[in-house]
């Protein structure tokens, strides 16, 4: 991912509605490895259940606030729809985000399933070891990324539809 400046961040969100993009709460910027993600996404700490997601969009960031359910999953496991690796079921929230423009006015939203604290990019990196069937961890991590980025692109495509 290309390295982001907080003016880019802030810019970036394409369905803030009436948030004050300047009140936002960023995540360290200078701490960010921006080799080792597809997105950067962060959670408010000073508010329980928001998060932000920005990723590069046709040459463009595009951001999204998203709202984690206020309940979790219980019990088993769930997959995240996103980088979908399956993890314990509290470590998986649905997420909703308001749609861009005059649909999200009016309170219209779309959610699925991420990991809660939006580590996706991390969690891809996590390569198998070299076996017959994943010979080349690399090339694993690649298509994870690869396919993480498809699912984000189509779930930002229904925010702004």
């Amino acid at each position: 991912m290309d390295a982001l400046t907080a003016e880019q961040i802030r810019d970036s969100f394409v369905n803030a509605g009436s948030l004050d993009r300047d009140r936002i709460p960023l995540p360290g910027l200078h701490e960010v490895l921006w080799d080792d993600r597809e997105f950067l996404g962060w959670r408010d700490g000073s508010t329980a259940n928001r998060g932000y997601l920005v990723y590069w969009r046709d040459e463009r960031p595009v951001g999204l606030v998203l709202r984690a359910a206020e309940s979790r999953l219980a019990g088993g496991s769930a997959m995240c729809s996103l980088c979908q690796i399956a993890q314990p079921a509290g470590q998986v929230r649905l997420f909703s985000a308001l749609r861009a423009g005059d649909a999200g006015h009016a309170g219209d939203s779309v959610g699925t399933y991420i990991c809660a604290d939006l580590g996706c990019s991390l969690l891809i990196r996590i390569a198998p070891h070299g076996s017959p069937w994943d010979p080349n961890p690399d090339a694993v991590v690649a298509d994870r990324g690869a396919g993480l980025m498809r699912r984000l692109d189509a779930f930002a495509s229904r925010v702004l539809a």
